[in-house]
């Protein structure tokens, strides 16, 4: 890809993700969301990172599903994380935890 294609590719994605973002405010229109939509609204993020998490973690580069050490670190630590509530501590777990697997395999 030259640089031209990946900087008009760069301007466009910008062009179209402020579209996206700038569509709610235009359709709402200042109006107040019902609770249960500003709820969904808020959990998105969390939703979205978590997908991210999921597929980084189980999906190789050409698109099959495995589970490996990292996957296994990155149970351990949200489990952690889930019970303890610190996150530190479940990425702590989750690296040495990978590590030491990719070690020993």
């Amino acid at each position: 890809m030259s640089d031209s294609t990946a900087w008009t590719l760069v301007a466009i994605l910008a062009i179209v993700t402020f579209a996206l973002k700038s569509t709610g405010p235009i359709i709402t229109g200042g109006r107040v969301l019902p609770p249960r939509v500003a709820a969904v609204i808020a959990a998105m993020p969390a939703a979205l990172l978590a997908a991210l998490v999921v597929t980084g973690t189980l999906t190789e580069t050409d698109g099959s599903i495995r589970a490996g050490a990292d996957t296994l670190g990155v149970l351990a630590g949200c489990a952690l994380v889930w019970r303890t509530g610190v996150l530190l501590h479940g990425v702590v777990v989750a690296l040495l935890l990978t590590a030491g697997l990719r070690l020993v395999t």
